[in-house]
């Protein structure tokens, strides 16, 4: 039995699963801000999953770029009280099992290559615009080398604030995730039915998709989060502002909303799992 997780800003989701499918419903929670009270979480709902049984190994993503060796945050805007703990080694000491910790984003990314999407196609860009904005490059179905993470929510858009002088900050994050939005705006993003709103964040997504077009040169960008939703950023939209943005590739690569819903993230560690353990 493998042990799944997927750690966002806002929720945790868990599951069990074998080599070919989740056993469970995944189970979804609110992500607690404090570290230890987050640990505690995520070790009795994995009691309560495992029930038992023997667990080979356990797999899971969370928000934010991690540490050289991979057992914890770095930094992250959402978790910052998660920062500098060691969640991979807590893991290990508690079911001494092996343990892959990787960025929640590109874990997603990784689920929507492979399950999702992005199925079928060799390079593909996963973005989450969501409580944060994140995102990673899945080349031919594994997570692309890095040397600390994929961080382009964190790209430069707009230096002086020029096209946003209420936006708290300058980069691709504060202008379109759930969390900038909900300051500006004063209410959750679910509950604007502007559409002028929603087109402009349309723009400013896809000035940071032109950004990312011509850093990584993907077949195919595959968008998720909860900005994508119904209420949400369109699509069509995107697709119409990157055309016109977008000036040195002679037409744009396939921009595609994500198919898993909230679990690429289990998705994306269960291709993990299954690529490095066997049973």
């Amino acid at each position: 039995m493998f042990i799944l997780f997927d750690i966002g800003g806002t929720k945790m989701r868990v599951v069990s699963a074998d080599r070919k499918k989740f056993l469970t419903t995944p189970v979804v929670v609110s992500t607690p801000k404090n570290f230890n009270e987050g640990i505690d979480t995520l070790k009795r709902i994995i009691e309560n999953l495992s029930n038992g049984e023997p667990i080979d190994a356990i797999v899971g993503g969370i928000a934010g770029p991690l540490n050289e060796a991979k057992t914890g945050l770095l930094k992250s805007p959402n978790l910052g009280e998660w920062v500098g703990h060691d969640l991979k080694n807590s893991l290990v000491e508690a079911y001494k099992v092996p343990v892959e910790l990787d960025n929640d984003a590109a874990l997603v990314g990784l689920g929507e290559a492979n399950f999702g999407a992005g199925r079928d196609k060799k390079i593909v860009v996963y973005m989450t615009i969501s409580t944060g904005v994140g995102g990673a490059r899945i080349v031919d179905g594994e997570i692309d080398r890095n040397a600390i993470g994929f961080e382009p929510g964190h790209q430069i858009i707009d230096p002086d604030n020029t096209l946003c002088p209420t936006c708290e900050g300058n980069d691709l994050e504060a202008y379109v995730s759930g969390t900038a939005i909900e300051k500006r705006f004063g209410m959750k993003p679910f509950e604007i039915h502007d559409e002028k709103v929603w087109d402009e964040l349309a723009k400013f997504l896809a000035y940071g998709l032109n950004n990312t077009i011509v850093h990584w040169s993907p077949d195919i960008i595959v968008l998720g989060g909860s900005m994508m939703k119904e209420v949400g950023i369109p699509v069509e939209a995107v697709r119409k502002h990157l055309a016109d943005i977008l000036k040195i590739f002679p037409t744009a690569p396939q921009i595609e909303k994500a198919e898993l819903d909230d679990f690429g993230g289990l998705y994306g560690a269960l291709s993990v799992a299954r690529a490095h353990y066997f049973y």
